[in-house]
């Protein structure tokens, strides 16, 4: 973009956004536009849940400071570095945004503006105000970037190229009727965890991270546990005791007394702590308050089940059990550079 430091601005927003916790929300003197935008956003948040039921103020602070974290400079330029940005054709890229957990779309937008190109915006209507808001913080910072950002509640139309994040039947439809345009599609992913029984309590306690943040509604929380023949899973119960608090949740709590209803009338055989249950099942996608788990006998023929089923996992958590997996507690912080489905965001805007 000509004239314009597209970077610099999400700096800025970083900044803006680093003020908000659940702890506190303190109003910073070298923070742009403060005076507009400080006490707006703090009301915005606390009316996240009403939007979104399942936005409760802890899930929101949580996502908000994630993305503080992420648009620092340092994180900005570690990103951009392994790019060529200077020889972009600008083209208006069409987002359809999930709105499953706060700003799940926001790194797609980021990265289109990082790119030089022009963002046509479909928000989720369980996730439009949030990432307006923003954006309207953005185009503070920069006026400019009025004219690369718009938002429609109607029919795509006048775009280059397209993102697109749904379900598997979604997907199918957003296939064929966006087949004539350059688009990423993104469909169901669900990630696991592979376990030895070597793990530490501290290590399960993080488990527990990546299973109860943002209820589990995230394709990045771990849905499926993969576990070695005789496996006790005392263990791993005593630790994510300290997520307890999650059934005093309505939303959550309906949930967990559906769930555990259909697999018990069911005849399913369920390990239950009264706020998860467990069930053995060779599925990926697990209900809200439940994981399922699967016996393993051979880490080998695990990690190649696993390779060849990559298209359905979005993050593997283990111990270096399993090439590429990640620590236990870290799915809902990923990098920059962590790409969802392993798809090179930039790679594909600076393609287009």
């Amino acid at each position: 973009m000509d004239s314009i430091n597209v970077k610099l601005s999400f700096v800025e927003l970083g900044k803006f956004l680093s003020q908000f916790t659940l702890a506190e929300q303190l109003e910073g003197n070298d923070v742009l536009h403060n005076d507009l935008y400080f006490e707006k956003f703090k009301d915005l948040l606390a009316l996240s849940q009403s939007h979104n039921g399942w936005f409760t103020p802890e899930q929101v602070y949580f996502a908000v400071q994630s993305w503080a974290e992420a648009l620092a400079e340092d994180n900005l330029n570690e990103w951009l570095s392994k790019y060529d940005l200077s020889e972009v054709k600008q083209k208006t890229v069409a987002l359809i945004l999930a709105g499953n957990i706060p700003l799940v779309g926001f790194h797609d937008f980021l990265s289109v503006l990082i790119t030089g190109h022009k963002v046509l915006v479909k928000a989720s209507s369980n996730d439009q105000h949030l990432i307006q808001f923003l954006a309207n913080y953005l185009i503070s910072v920069e006026p400019k970037l009025s004219y690369y950002i718009s938002f429609t509640d109607g029919r795509l139309e006048n775009f280059d190229a397209i993102i697109a994040t749904g379900s598997n039947n979604t997907a199918r439809y957003f296939e064929f009727y966006f087949k004539d345009k350059p688009n990423i599609i993104r469909k169901n992913r669900n990630s696991v965890a592979v376990l030895n029984g070597k793990e530490s309590h501290d290590d399960l306690v993080n488990l527990g991270e990546d299973i109860f943040r943002y209820f589990g509604l995230g394709c990045r929380n771990v849905s499926k546990l993969f576990v070695p023949k005789g496996y006790s899973f005392e263990a791993f119960f005593k630790a994510i005791y300290e997520y307890k608090d999650v059934i005093y949740y309505e939303k959550y709590s309906n949930n967990y007394d559906y769930n555990k209803a259909v697999f018990l009338m069911s005849n399913f055989k369920l390990l239950d702590n009264e706020f998860l249950t467990l069930k053995e099942d060779a599925s990926y996608a697990s209900p809200i308050s439940s994981v399922f788990y699967e016996y393993y006998e051979d880490i080998a023929d695990l990690q190649k089940r696993l390779t060849n089923e990559a298209e359905q996992i979005q993050c593997i958590v283990s111990n270096d059990l399993i090439s590429n997996s990640i620590p236990f507690g870290q799915t809902q912080q990923p990098k920059l550079w962590d790409y969802a489905d392993n798809v090179d965001t930039l790679k594909f805007l600076l393609s287009i």
